[in-house]
């Protein structure tokens, strides 16, 4: 067996409990979550994952805009209520 050592690292204390139930949903505690990733990045030569300063559309100036027009509308009593027939009528 190979000789282990230990490894600080900093992390975000809300950011620690999320990672640390979804690992141990997958069987993994945070130790052997970094070594799949670290293992992963060595065998692979980069990055296992895509690292990239592009954002999700989804959060598009334009998409923030229509959302918040929508709360503010919604905040002044101004929305639609419609049933699910009502709804497919439409189509």
């Amino acid at each position: 067996m190979t000789e282990s050592t230990n490894l600080n690292i900093r992390i975000d204390k809300e950011l620690k409990e999320q990672a640390e139930y979804f690992f141990s949903e997958l069987g993994l505690n945070m130790s052997s979550a970094f070594n799949i990733f670290v293992r992963q990045s060595l065998r692979q030569g980069k990055i296992p994952f895509e690292i990239s300063l592009a954002s999700d559309p989804f959060y598009s100036s334009a998409n923030l805009a229509v959302l918040r027009k929508s709360i503010q509308e919604a905040n002044e009593g101004k929305f639609v209520t419609k049933t699910l027939d009502e709804l497919r009528a439409m189509e």
